[in-house]
């Protein structure tokens, strides 16, 4: 929770109060209250501060806590890719209907069918460069224009993104009653975000990137990673001791932390995993913990390689992976990214290495295909496990499933929850995507002498490109996905995965 002044929060579930103070960064508020031994579910609950009830909100229903069953949730949303535009006609026809604000309206009139147990965001959950008319005009009046132009400078401006966001009644009631697990993704720093080592130094060249990269890291610890984390993780986190301990404001901690998380991996984990009773659900860092290397990029560096074997190899019925960027592309865009790759590093010389290394940058060439070695080490982990896998993905702002040739591992794609492709970029990604990128994708990668995948998959539905929310339904993990008519949701298509 985030508050107008320290004060004492009090949260009444299940007849009893749970209580924390505040902590202070950068002149905001902040509490967590953490609930550790209901017995029942806990509908409604109350929030108080200083004694006074803030919460329920009024004209919403009763908030509830609703412990997962002892097999795991019935039911697990996804998605990703968020702008936080207005709900008004003009900006419903640019940006369509936003289906976390659809998915809230929907619950929230009682019809239960469709409530999720656990909602995952999958990144993008705010978009740092490319940000909405007012938050534009909360940038424009605190400052003059000065870098970066039309996009979040500092956590003031962060924290005002945040705001913005998520605070629309319908999103707060529903963030208010279910369970939420979150990963970044490069709008909540910026495009492109650690693309490569060369983009990397272009960044740093800058006046204003290290106060922006400061500022995203320590807001996302804020407002996203430390609702990640168990409460016993959360006890045993430096950071928050000493922000909790201060008895002022926190904010020379918080920068320093986001400061050494941006410049040493090593020093944080952003990635985690949750128990979830029939399944394991791992969300992996594929932004902050890259190696960017030339001749030798991993999606995750070796400290990050090892504790995801660990994770892995932990017992359960099936694993699901959150992974930001899709794992499994169509065959051919894999193809093209492989090629991008090594011609980067150096595969047909230093000057095509260069204009390489501009056409990753331009047209985002940055998934696990363009860190080869990572996925076929990936690949060969998770076919040798001999157990369903479900990744879930984002990023491509359309959405689709692919299944490897020689397991059961799927690809689950839901993108964007609102931010559309114009209907020109969506048939531009239809040809290149799915039709000229796999009949020339596998011939580039050849030409740069690489070997092929460890195996074969194809895409078995979709794409679709509209605004979508995605459903897993268990026993059984049938995956649905979601638009909406404006009044309601509808189904846009499934399928049973095991």
């Amino acid at each position: 929770m985030e508050t107008e002044e320290p004060c004492e929060v009090t949260v009444e579930a299940d007849g009893r109060p749970y209580k924390s103070p505040t902590f202070t960064v950068h002149g905001h508020h902040y509490a967590m209250v953490d609930i550790t031994d209901l017995s029942q579910d806990a509908a409604p609950y109350t929030v108080k501060l200083d004694g006074e009830e803030v919460w329920p909100l009024e004209g919403r229903p009763p908030s509830r806590i609703r412990l997962f069953p002892a097999e795991g949730p019935g039911r697990i949303a996804f998605g990703s890719c968020r702008t936080s535009a207005p709900h008004d006609a003009p900006h419903e026809i640019t940006h369509g209907y936003d289906m976390l604000r659809s998915l809230g309206c929907h619950l929230s009139q009682g019809d239960d069918e469709l409530g999720p147990d656990l909602l995952l965001l999958l990144g993008d959950q705010v978009y740092a460069d490319s940000p909405s008319p007012e938050m534009l005009e909360f940038i424009h009046a605190r400052r003059n224009n000065d870098e970066p132009k039309n996009e979040i400078a500092d956590f003031e401006e962060y924290a005002e993104l945040y705001r913005q966001a998520w605070t629309d009644p319908d999103i707060r009631w529903l963030l208010s009653t279910v369970p939420t697990a979150m990963i970044f993704d490069d709008h909540d720093l910026r495009d492109d975000w650690n693309t490569s080592k060369t983009w990397r130094e272009q960044m740093a060249k800058t006046s204003w990137w290290p106060r922006r990269v400061v500022a995203g890291l320590g807001a996302y610890w804020v407002y996203q990673h430390l609702g990640n984390l168990s409460p016993a993780e959360r006890a045993d986190d430096p950071l928050l001791r000493t922000l909790m301990g201060s008895g002022g404001d926190g904010a020379a901690a918080l920068d320093a932390f986001a400061a050494r998380a941006d410049a040493d991996t090593t020093s944080n984990r952003w990635s985690y995993s949750r128990d979830l009773g029939h399944s394991r659900l791992i969300m992996i860092d594929t932004r902050c913990a890259r190696q960017l290397t030339p001749g030798d990029r991993r999606m995750l560096d070796p400290l990050e390689w090892a504790w995801l074997e660990e994770e892995v190899a932990k017992p359960t019925d099936r694993l699901i992976i959150g992974s930001s960027i899709p794992f499994l592309l169509p065959e051919g865009v894999h193809g093209v990214q492989n090629w991008n790759e090594a011609l980067c590093d150096g595969a047909w010389g230093r000057p095509v290495a260069r204009l390489s290394e501009q056409l990753r940058q331009a047209v985002d060439l940055e998934h696990w295909a363009a860190f080869r070695r990572s996925f076929e080490d990936l690949s060969r982990l998770l076919i040798g496990l001999g157990k369903p896998v479900l990744i879930l993905s984002g990023d491509v702002h359309y959405s689709y499933v692919s299944k490897a040739n020689t397991g059961p591992v799927y690809q689950l794609v839901c993108s964007p929850i609102r931010n559309p492709l114009s209907r020109t970029l969506r048939w531009a990604n239809v040809l290149t995507q799915f039709g000229v990128a796999t009949l020339i994708g596998g011939l580039l990668a050849r030409s740069a002498k690489l070997p092929k995948p460890p195996f074969r998959w194809r895409v078995i539905k979709g794409p679709w490109f509209q605004n979508a929310v995605a459903m897993l339904s268990f026993p059984g993990a049938e995956a649905t996905w979601y638009d909406s008519t404006g009044d309601d949701i509808r189904e846009v298509g499934s399928m049973k995965l095991e």
